[in-house]
């Protein structure tokens, strides 16, 4: 099968990407720069030469050219927004399949580190997160796209961790660089569903072969809250666990930083599961803890 990925050389995509030429399809990738380009192909995965702005053309002729499309690029807003109604304009009718990246991040509550209750499976009512509105619509709009001859479909995971990634553990152990401290936002009880990469990857190849168009697929493992975090942090450096407030975690993390590492975005995966049979094979996140890469972040700048 010929895939093109949209976004194949971030942390997700990239691993995407891999994951399906390993399973055997062919694969290429859009690369907005000769070197993404090199990287790409000595991975095996050839590279499309063009972007989400001007050369959105370029990507929509490749789109053409699959079986099947994956986006997964992170993109702002007005490209984002523009790249999928072109997408599925050029692809209504063809049959081709459409897998769409989201992520809880579109149903997160703002509860400054306090703890939720709630927690949402794929046929929830949720109300999206003010931010990340573009991105539900986006959503809705692949999904609705199924009922006119296209094969699209949504994966929406939880917090992604891995070799490479950039979440919550990565976040926390910088915040050693800037404070001493490890840290958490209040209370640092509010929780974010988390997920291997691998596990991520191996529920797109289920929903290309069995998901049904339209459909919504969660993934999600387990649940760490940030002061267990931590607190793992502060033990493996020697250092103690601190609560910020969320004006002193934006001068830690930035300011969309500190709404990252300040909300609760909890999902169940109920037809990931029922409908495709996934199972996550990676349940605890803690488990990066003490990695050489991770620690090196905790060094502060010089």
């Amino acid at each position: 099968m010929k895939v093109f990925v949209i976004g194949a050389t971030g942390f997700v995509g990239g691993a995407l990407a891999r994951h399906l030429s390993a399973e055997g399809h062919t694969v290429t990738g859009l690369a907005r720069t000769e070197g993404a380009a090199a990287a790409l192909a000595s991975q095996g995965v050839t590279a499309v030469a063009g972007d989400l702005d001007e050369r959105r053309p370029i990507v929509i002729e490749a789109a053409r050219a699959a079986d099947t499309v994956v986006y997964a690029a992170q993109a702002g807003p007005e490209q984002e927004t523009a790249t999928v109604r072109e997408l599925i304009r050029a692809l209504t009718g063809t049959d081709t399949t459409l897998l769409f990246l989201s992520g809880n991040g579109v149903l997160v509550q703002r509860t400054a580190g306090a703890w939720s209750p709630d927690v949402f499976a794929e046929d929830d009512p949720v109300t999206p997160e003010p931010l990340a509105a573009y991105r539900k619509a986006a959503e809705d709009t692949v999904r609705a796209a199924a009922q006119d001859g296209l094969r699209a479909m949504v994966i929406r995971p939880g917090l992604i961790w891995g070799p490479g990634d950039h979440g919550h553990v990565p976040l926390v152990y910088r915040s050693v660089a800037v404070t001493g401290a490890a840290c958490y936002i209040g209370e640092g009880l509010n929780t974010y569903s988390h997920v291997h990469i691998d596990d991520v990857t191996r529920l797109f190849s289920l929903a290309l072969d069995k998901g049904r168009p339209g459909g919504l697929y969660h993934a999600v493992a387990g649940e760490t809250p940030n002061r267990w975090i931590a607190e793992r942090v502060a033990a493996d450096l020697g250092v103690e666990a601190r609560s910020l407030t969320l004006q002193e975690a934006a001068d830690v993390w930035g300011e969309f930083g500190a709404l990252v590492m300040a909300v609760s975005g909890r999902i169940r995966a109920v037809r990931a599961q029922r409908d495709l049979g996934w199972q996550p094979r990676h349940t605890d996140m803690l488990t990066m803890i003490g990695e050489e890469r991770l620690r090196r972040l905790a060094v502060p700048a010089r």
